[in-house]
């Protein structure tokens, strides 16, 4: 029997790997960092109460429309949204956004670690 990893592999859009190494390269982070990254920014934002519209809004606005109607304006964002992001651009420019991140990935980490077995005594 075999133990599981503590990693698995997912089949990514080449695009979004692409735009991940573009990402990854200035912050000196593997490709990989720079998703599991990315993945911890989307899930702390849907914790901190996300709606469906603003998660279509920004990615949107992120995809430069791929996901509006065809003449539409793209969809705007909510105040609390708004407010949300310019919290967002304050923690990166202070540094302490990428600090958090980097706890979160860590943690992340330390979890999938596997656990020693523990031996039953005989």
């Amino acid at each position: 029997m075999s133990t599981p990893t503590p990693f698995a592999s997912v089949k990514l859009p080449a695009a979004l790997v692409d735009k991940a190494r573009d990402a990854a390269q200035p912050m000196r982070r593997s490709v990989a960092s720079q998703i599991e990254y990315w993945a911890t920014l989307g899930r702390a934002l849907e914790q901190a109460g996300l709606s469906t519209q603003d998660s279509q809004a920004l990615i949107a606005r992120e995809e430069g429309g791929r996901y509006t109607v065809a003449g539409a304006p793209p969809p705007a964002l909510s105040p609390e949204l708004d407010a949300l992001h310019g919290h967002v651009l304050a923690l990166a420019q202070s540094g302490a956004l990428a600090e958090r991140a980097k706890m979160a990935v860590a943690e992340n980490r330390d979890k999938a670690q596997p656990r020693p077995r523990s031996r039953r005594a005989a």
